[in-house]
C-alpha cells in the first residue's frame, strides 16, 4: 500500500511499503499517471518505508514506466538503505533523461530538498 503527498503542485510523493509486486505498481504508476495529467511535468519523490522485497516483474514494469513517461518526469529521488535498489537507481542514471538520484533514509531533508529545487 502507498501513502502519496505533495510538496507543491508539480512535486508528488509516496512512501511505498510492503512487497512490491506488478498489482503494487501498477496502482503506483496509475497514481503517478494521475499527477502527470493534472499537473503535465512532475518531480517524484519516493520513500522506502517499509519494503519487503520487490518482484522481477515489478521492477521492470517500474522501468518501462519511467522510459515511456521520461518527458513528465523532471526529478526522481529515492530515499533508502537498501543498496540493491540504489545500484538499481544508478543504472537508470546513465539511461534515462530524468534526473534520478538516491538518498539514505537519514538523509531524508536532503533530499526533500534536492527534489524541490528549481
Amino acid at each position: 500500500m502507498n501513502s502519496s503527498f505533495s510538496f507543491s503542485e508539480d512535486t508528488v510523493g509516496f512512501f511505498i511499503v510492503g512487497v512490491v509486486d506488478e498489482e503494487h505498481i501498477a496502482a503506483l504508476n496509475d497514481e503517478i499517471l494521475e499527477k502527470m495529467q493534472r499537473f503535465g511535468k512532475i518531480n517524484l519523490y519516493l520513500e522506502d518505508n517499509g519494503i519487503e522485497r520487490f518482484t522481477i516483474p515489478a521492477i521492470v514494469n517500474e522501468i518501462l514506466f519511467k522510459i515511456e513517461h521520461a518527458d513528465k518526469l523532471n526529478k526522481v529521488v529515492l530515499v533508502t538503505n537498501i543498496k540493491w535498489i540504489k545500484a538499481c537507481v544508478a543504472i537508470e542514471n546513465l539511461f534515462l533523461p530524468t534526473q534520478i538520484k538516491s538518498f539514505d533514509t537519514d538523509n531524508r531533508i536532503e533530499a526533500m530538498s534536492w527534489i524541490a529545487e528549481r
